[in-house]
């Protein structure tokens, strides 16, 4: 499985990043009734920050707004999925015990490895941007203060010069 694939099956919900309960059974080559029913009878080993039932409106959400949840899919699931953050993910190697399994959790840790250094170097970019930014407006100030004054130098009141008619 390609890195790639995988991160595309990475989403963002409740400010985590998530992978949803049917691409990880599609990816263990499990049903996903299979991978749940595992997940539930060892429900003390995924708390809440681990792994967490998706509510119907966010699930709505999701498909409203990544092309990567195709239709069929969960489509008409009378259960909602759960969504598994990196740690979840992890637990779940330690409850689907096959070589499928430790070697597709090693590929989706290598995954979500990317996917933080990517926002980490993205975060560092915006960081130095905006360094940047402030340190050109000081330049800009400057700049545009020596325009402004070539192009509308002040013009003070002068005396006039020459001879003067005393008649007016």
């Amino acid at each position: 499985m390609e890195l790639i694939a995988i991160q595309n099956k990475v989403f963002t919900l409740r400010g985590q990043k998530v992978m949803l309960d049917f691409d990880l059974a599609e990816m263990y080559e499990v049903e996903t009734k299979v991978l749940k029913q595992a997940v539930r009878r060892n429900r003390d080993r995924f708390p809440d920050d681990f792994m967490f039932e998706v509510t119907r409106a966010e699930y709505n959400s999701l498909r409203s707004q990544f092309v990567t949840l195709e239709n069929g899919k969960g489509e008409h699931s009378k259960y909602l999925p759960f969504a598994f953050t990196e740690q979840g993910v992890a637990m779940l190697s330690t409850i689907l015990k096959s070589q499928k399994a430790l070697q597709v959790n090693i590929t989706i840790m290598r995954a979500f490895v990317m996917i933080r250094q990517y926002y980490s170097d993205s975060t560092e970019l915006k960081q130095r941007i905006e360094s940047l930014e402030n340190e050109m407006q000081v330049k800009f100030k400057d700049i545009y203060e020596a325009l402004n004054f070539l192009l509308n130098p002040p013009n003070p009141e002068r005396k006039t010069i020459g001879f003067k008619n005393s008649r007016e």
